[in-house]
């Protein structure tokens, strides 16, 4: 009975939002975190998820998980494309490699916008398997 109820639940992914003040929220408003001053990832409850540092991305245990480059355009670890931003006045579209809209990131976050949305992403797909 369970196997009916899935798919469901996997094609509601909720979009990622970063204003202006680094706050990190979902399309329904749910605050999920923040980035800080130092360019350090943290959820709602103040654990820290990732970092920036130098264009790369890490977690919070400090390992490499790719590169952010200033046009806004996210790489793996092995070179392959993961997401862009599209720039619309103050805020950026998060795009997958398909162009799909992942959600928004306003444009002093630009290079978090992968590192955000990856962090939150795995957050949503664990809370998913755990159910």
């Amino acid at each position: 009975m369970g196997v009916l109820a899935q798919p469901s639940s996997k094609t509601e992914q909720r979009l990622i939002h970063i204003n202006g003040k680094g706050e990190v929220s979902d399309d329904r408003g749910t605050k999920l975190g923040y980035i800080s001053k130092e360019d350090i990832v943290f959820n709602n409850q103040g654990q820290k998820l990732g970092f920036i540092k130098g264009g790369r991305v890490y977690d919070a245990e400090g390992n490499s998980l790719g590169k952010a480059k200033k046009d806004g355009r996210y790489y793996n670890n092995d070179g392959v494309f993961i997401l862009s931003t599209k720039t619309i006045g103050d805020k950026c579209e998060i795009l997958d490699p398909e162009g799909h809209k992942k959600g928004t990131v306003h444009r002093n976050y630009k290079l978090h916008a992968c590192a955000t949305h990856c962090f939150f992403l795995e957050q949503e797909m664990k809370k998913e398997e755990d159910k």
